[in-house]
C-alpha cells in the first residue's frame, strides 16, 4: 500500500511513492523549460511541464510494484495560469508563471479605480502581478481572439493542478482545490466557492473556471492510456505550499513552516478562522476536508530565494550546484559588508512592490564569489525574518524544501530569528502532503493522528544567545531594500 505523489514545481516535476511510515521508496525528477520573453515575464510551456510529468513518473514507476499504489497526490506551483482545448487538450500558449510581472500597469489601474479594498475583503489576497485574476485580464485585452474561445467555452483555464488532472483523466476531469481557486483572485474566502462578482470585474466567465472539489477523497481518475497505464484515483490535491503546511503536520492554529524552494513561503495555520493581516500577509485557504469544513492560514509569501541561488548558478555561473553555496559561502567569516537584495522579480510580502529590482551593495575590490555566495544565504534569511516578525508569538520554526539541507542557511536563520529552527529527515515535505491527502482520501491513514506520528526531527538549529551581530546585519539589509524599491517603476 503506498501513494504517489506528484510535485509540480516552478522548474521542474518531482515524482515520488510515500510508503504507510512516510518514507520515501522512490523518487523521479525532470526539469522543464523556463522562459523569459520579455523583462519581468516568465513563462512555462504546458505541454514541456506534462512531459517533465511523464518522465519523472516513469522513472519513479520503474522503481516500484505498481501493483501496491493506492492512489495519486497532486502539488503544484500556484497562481500559474494555463489555458487548454477542452477536446483536443492542446494549448494555445505558454502559460503564464506566478513569478510574471507584466500586469503591474492592470494593477495600478484597478487601484487608481478603487478596486483594491473590497478585492482584499472577499479574496485575503490584494492587488499584485503574484495573483492569477490579473493574468487573465491581460490575456483578455492582448490576445483577443484566443480569449473570444474560452468565452465560447472551446479553452478552459485552469492552475497547473486542474491542467495535469485533465491531461491525465484524457479531459474527463476540470476540478481544482480551495488552496489553488484562493490565489487567483476569484474565490471568495469567506464563502468558500468562486466569487460572481469577482469574475466579473476581472471578465473571467465563471463557466471556463475548474470545479471545485475537497481537498481529500476521490476527486478525479486517471485514464490509462493518458498516463502511462495507470488507472488510479485522483484522492488528494493541494497548491505547494498548502501541501508543504500539511506534509509538516501543522494541523493545529497556530503551527507554521517555511518552505525553501524557488521563492519561500510562510504559513501559519489559523483552523476555521478567517484572520485578516494589517502587516502585508495574505489570508488564504488551506485545505477543505470531505464534509465540508474549511481550514485557513495566513501566509508570507517570498518571490525570490531558491531563485537566487539558480541566478548564481546559471546567470552569473559562480557556483556549479546549488549544494556548492554552503561550502563556497562557508569559506568567508562575513560578508565583508555586502548586501544582496534578490528582487529579481519584485518583492513580495511585506514590502509588495513590483517596481523593485534586485541589487547588489557594499561590493569592493576585495569582494570575492564567497562575498556574494554568503550574501546570497543570509538574504533568504533576512527575507523570511521579516515575515515573521510580522506574525508574533512564533515559538519554533518548522523548514523544509531543497535548501533547508543547507545547515549553515538554517544557522542563520535560525540567528535571524531567534527562535529554534527544526529540520525534518524528510525535507520533501510538498510532495509528502500530496500523499499524506491522497493516503487520508484513499485509506492508508485513518487520521491526521496517524501522519503526526510520521515525522521525524532531523536537527534542531538554536539561535545564537547573542543576536547583537544578527540585529545589526539585519539593519543593513533593511536600508538596502530601501534602496532597491520602485527601481522599474
Amino acid at each position: 500500500m503506498s501513494i504517489l505523489s506528484i510535485d509540480a514545481g516552478t522548474t521542474g516535476v518531482t515524482a515520488v511513492v510515500v510508503t504507510p511510515d512516510g518514507q520515501i521508496a522512490a523518487k523521479g525528477y525532470q526539469e522543464f523549460p523556463q522562459h523569459f520573453p520579455a523583462p519581468g515575464w516568465v513563462e512555462h510551456g504546458p505541454e514541456e511541464i506534462w512531459q517533465a510529468t511523464l518522465e519523472a513518473t516513469r522513472a519513479v514507476l520503474a522503481q516500484v510494484d505498481v501493483g501496491e499504489l493506492r492512489g495519486i497526490g497532486i502539488t503544484n506551483q500556484r497562481e500559474t495560469i494555463l489555458l487548454w482545448d477542452r477536446e483536443t487538450l492542446g494549448s494555445p500558449r505558454r502559460a503564464i508563471v506566478w513569478q510574471d510581472r507584466r500586469t503591474a500597469d492592470i494593477c495600478s489601474r484597478m487601484r487608481a479605480d478603487g478596486h483594491e479594498d473590497r478585492i482584499v475583503e472577499l479574496t485575503g489576497l490584494r492587488l499584485d502581478p503574484y495573483f492569477s485574476g490579473t493574468k487573465l485580464m491581460w490575456l483578455a485585452e492582448q490576445e483577443p481572439h484566443t480569449w473570444a474561445l474560452v468565452q465560447s467555452g472551446r479553452y478552459a483555464i485552469g492552475t497547473v493542478d486542474s491542467y495535469l488532472i485533465a491531461r491525465m483523466s484524457r479531459g474527463n476531469w476540470h476540478v481544482t482545490d480551495v488552496s489553488n481557486a484562493s490565489r487567483t483572485l476569484l474565490f471568495d474566502l469567506s464563502e468558500g466557492d468562486w466569487s460572481d462578482e469577482l469574475c466579473g470585474l476581472f471578465g473571467v466567465p465563471r463557466d471556463a473556471l475548474p470545479e471545485l472539489v475537497p481537498n481529500w477523497g476521490e476527486l478525479a481518475r486517471t485514464d490509462p492510456q493518458a498516463f502511462l497505464g495507470l488507472e488510479l484515483p485522483i484522492a488528494g490535491i493541494a497548491g505547494d505550499q498548502q501541501s508543504a503546511l500539511f506534509g509538516q503536520t501543522c494541523f493545529d492554529p497556530g503551527d507554521s513552516k517555511c518552505t525553501y524552494g524557488t521563492g519561500s513561503f510562510i504559513l501559519t495555520n489559523t483552523g476555521t478562522t478567517l484572520e485578516r493581516s494589517d502587516a502585508g500577509l495574505l489570508s488564504t485557504a488551506a485545505w477543505r476536508s470531505p464534509e465540508g469544513e474549511l481550514t485557513y492560514a495566513l501566509e508570507g509569501s517570498i518571490f525570490v530565494t531558491g531563485a537566487a541561488v539558480q541566478w548564481l548558478r546559471d546567470g552569473l555561473q559562480i557556483v556549479g550546484s546549488a549544494a556548492e553555496t554552503a561550502a563556497v559561502a562557508a569559506s568567508v567569516d562575513s560578508t565583508d559588508g555586502v548586501v544582496f537584495v534578490p528582487a529579481l522579480t519584485g518583492l513580495g510580502a511585506p514590502h509588495w512592490d513590483p517596481h523593485a529590482r534586485g541589487l547588489i551593495i557594499g561590493i569592493t575590490r576585495g569582494t570575492t564569489r564567497g562575498h556574494i555566495v554568503r550574501a546570497t544565504l543570509e538574504a533568504i534569511a533576512f527575507e523570511v525574518r521579516d515575515v515573521l516578525e510580522t506574525m508574533p508569538g512564533l515559538a519554533s520554526l518548522r523548514v523544509d524544501g531543497g535548501a533547508s539541507a543547507n545547515d549553515l542557511l538554517c544557522q542563520l536563520q535560525a540567528d535571524q530569528v531567534g527562535v529554534p529552527v527544526e529540520r525534518p529527515k524528510l525535507v520533501e515535505t510538498t510532495a509528502l502532503g500530496a500523499a499524506f491527502l491522497a493516503g487520508l482520501g484513499t485509506g492508508v491513514w485513518s487520521s491526521t493522528d496517524d501522519l503526526r506520528d510520521t515525522w521525524q526531527l532531523d536537527r534542531s538549529f538554536s539561535p545564537a544567545t547573542d543576536r547583537s551581530a544578527a540585529d545589526a546585519a539585519h539593519e543593513r539589509w533593511k536600508d538596502a531594500v530601501e534602496r532597491s524599491k520602485g527601481w522599474a517603476g
